[in-house]
């Protein structure tokens, strides 16, 4: 099972990091060259324990739908989301928050997955699969780091600074 595992460190406040990493309406900007977009449950907003959100993107010149569900949730610190349906066999996307004062923030993402496919599945992880999943985290966490830092978060959440 491949495993993506790294640290961002973030100039902002843990529960803003905590909810930029939740909010529907970020995700969908932090994926805009994949045409991404919430399609069914949770469409905008911020997405909360025991709810699910289906995506609908354009990924290797194909369209794909992908639900998952967040299965665990511990505001500020800890969130997981996993995949109920969708192209990959499975997967677990942990999302860790650490406070380190004077508004700092250590966020750490764990994403582990299955390839469909088997043998097959596994070449692919090899030869460009966990590469393209990585740069999509990375992405996607820069554009978290940009709306916590800059102070453009206030134009997505609602909560106290």
């Amino acid at each position: 099972m491949p495993t993506i595992s790294f640290e961002t460190t973030i100039h902002a406040p843990v529960e803003v990091c905590f909810d930029l990493s939740r909010s529907i309406d970020l995700h969908v900007l932090s994926t805009k060259h994949t045409g991404e977009q919430a399609i069914a449950g949770v469409t905008s907003g911020l997405i909360s324990l025991g709810e699910s959100v289906t995506w609908r993107a354009r990924h290797f010149g194909l369209w794909q739908h992908l639900t998952s569900r967040i299965t665990e949730f511990e505001r500020p610190y800890y969130f997981a989301d996993e995949m109920v349906a969708g192209a990959f066999k499975r997967f677990k996307h942990e999302h860790h928050f650490q406070n380190f004062g004077k508004g700092i923030t250590l966020m750490r993402d764990v994403f582990v997955y299955t390839s469909p496919f088997g043998t097959i599945g596994k070449v692919a992880d090899t030869l460009f699969l966990k590469k393209y999943m990585t740069s999509l985290l990375w992405e996607r966490n820069n554009v978290i780091k940009h709306y916590a830092e800059s102070g453009q978060w206030e134009s997505l959440l609602h909560i106290d600074k």
